[in-house]
C-alpha cells in the first residue's frame, strides 16, 4: 500500500474498458482516485461500481480550461482514452499546464514520438514527468531490455519479442491497432530513427520452453523510441508472433506477413470508417475470466560483438498487468521524493528491477544459447 502521496491520482477515460480497470486498481491500493471523462452520468456509474468513494470531474477534450481544472488538484493523471492520436494531446497539454505528472496506456508509436519530441522540453521546464506506454505495450519490454543489456553496451542489436495466447482485445485496443496500421512507423536502425520497412515478415524466434520457436512479424513497437534513450545500441528489433495477430486462424497465421500490407492499404481508404463502425458492435472487452486465460511471454536478446545475453519474463492477464503497471507508476510519481521530469522511458522513470518485482514479474537472465 502507498505511503503519503502529494495528491490524488486522476484517471482520464475512466468510463472506458481499460480506464475502469485502472481506477479499480487504484481503489484496491487505497489511493485517492479522481475519475475524469466527458460524461458526468457515466462517471457517476463507475464511481458507484467502485464503492462510491471516488471523486468525479468532467473534462472535455476540446475545453482546455475545464481539463486543466480537473487535473490541477491531482499529483498524477493516467490517460486511458484512445486512440491516442485523436484523443491524447489535450490531456498531455493539460497535465503540463496543471503541473501534474502524466502516464498513459498508449500502444501507438506515432503518439509516443510526439510526446517525446514535442512535449518533453516543456514538461522538463514545468517539472512534470511524461511517461507514455506504461501498460503491457511496452513497459515490460523496455524494462526487460534495460536489465538484459546491463553492463554490455555498446550493443550491435537488441531484439524484443512478444507472444500472447488467449488474448481478447478490447474495442479501444482494436481502434488503436487501426491507427498503427495506417503507417508512418519508425525503427531504430544504424544508430538513429529511420522509416520502418514495408515488409512485415520477421522470420522466426525461439522463446524457449514452453512457447518454443515461433514465426514472427515485425511490430512497430514503442521500444524503438524508449530503449535508445537508456541503452546504447546500434539497432532495435521488435517482433510479435503471427499467432498473436491471428489467434483464431492458426492455419493462416504463417501468412500474416503477406496479409498485413493489404490490410494497411485498406485502413487508409474510406473503408476504415466501415471498419470502425463494425468495431463499435463488438463487446467492449474480454471478461475477467477470459483475461485470466491470456498468457504472455516477453523475450529479449542483447547482442554485443563478443557475447549475447537473453532475458525473459512471462505472466497472465494483459489488461490486468496494464492496470497494475500504470497504478504502480502513478503511485511512485505521486511520492514526495519523486524528482524526475521531462518525457521519460519507463526505465528512466522507475528502477526496472524493483518495478518488475513489484508487479510480480521475475525476469530470467542468462547467456544466449546460440552465442
Amino acid at each position: 500500500m502507498p505511503g503519503e502521496l502529494t495528491g490524488p491520482i486522476a484517471v482520464y477515460g475512466a468510463t472506458g474498458y481499460t480506464g475502469r480497470l485502472v481506477a479499480a486498481e487504484l481503489v484496491r491500493r487505497g489511493v485517492g482516485a479522481v475519475l475524469v471523462g466527458r460524461s458526468a452520468p457515466k462517471l457517476e456509474i463507475v464511481a458507484e461500481d467502485l464503492g462510491g468513494g471516488a471523486e468525479t470531474r468532467v473534462g472535455e477534450l476540446d475545453d482546455a480550461a475545464a481539463l486543466r481544472h480537473a487535473l490541477e488538484p491531482c499529483a498524477v493523471v493516467i490517460s486511458c482514452a484512445g486512440p491516442f492520436e485523436e484523443c491524447g494531446e489535450p490531456v498531455v497539454r493539460a497535465a503540463i499546464d496543471a503541473r501534474t505528472h502524466y502516464l498513459d496506456t498508449t500502444g501507438e508509436q506515432r503518439f509516443m514520438r510526439r510526446v517525446f519530441d514535442e512535449f518533453g522540453a516543456e514538461a522538463k521546464r514545468a517539472g512534470v514527468a511524461l511517461v507514455p506506454a506504461m501498460g503491457f505495450d511496452y513497459a515490460p519490454g523496455d524494462m526487460l531490455a534495460a536489465l538484459t543489456a546491463e553492463s554490455m553496451e555498446p550493443l550491435d542489436e537488441l531484439a524484443v519479442a512478444y507472444g500472447v495466447s488467449g488474448f481478447g482485445a478490447s474495442r479501444g485496443t482494436l481502434r488503436s491497432v487501426l491507427a498503427v496500421l495506417s503507417g508512418g512507423d519508425v525503427e531504430w536502425r544504424d544508430g538513429e530513427l529511420r522509416p520502418g520497412p514495408r515488409r512485415r515478415g520477421a522470420g522466426s524466434f525461439d522463446f524457449g520452453e514452453p512457447l518454443g520457436r515461433q514465426p514472427m512479424i515485425r511490430m512497430p513497437a514503442g521500444e524503438h523510441l524508449t530503449v535508445p534513450r537508456h541503452v546504447q545500441t546500434h539497432r532495435v528489433r521488435t517482433l510479435l508472433t503471427t499467432a498473436t495477430v491471428m489467434p483464431f486462424a492458426r492455419l493462416l497465421a504463417p501468412a500474416a506477413p503477406l496479409l498485413m500490407p493489404p490490410l494497411q492499404l485498406l485502413v487508409r481508404t474510406p473503408a476504415r470508417r466501415a471498419i470502425e463502425l463494425a468495431l463499435g458492435r463488438l463487446p467492449e472487452g474480454p471478461s475477467a475470466e477470459d483475461r485470466r486465460q491470456a498468457r504472455f511471454e516477453v523475450a529479449c536478446v542483447a547482442s554485443a560483438p563478443d557475447r549475447a545475453r537473453r532475458g525473459a519474463l512471462s505472466g497472465t492477464d494483459v489488461y490486468g498487468l496494464t492496470a497494475r503497471a500504470t497504478a504502480a507508476g502513478a503511485v511512485r510519481c505521486a511520492a514526495p521524493e519523486f524528482d524526475r521530469s521531462g518525457a521519460l522511458a519507463p526505465s528512466q522513470a522507475f528502477d526496472p528491477r524493483e518495478f518488475l518485482s513489484a508487479l510480480g514479474l521475475a525476469p530470467e537472465l542468462g547467456p544466449e544459447p546460440s552465442a
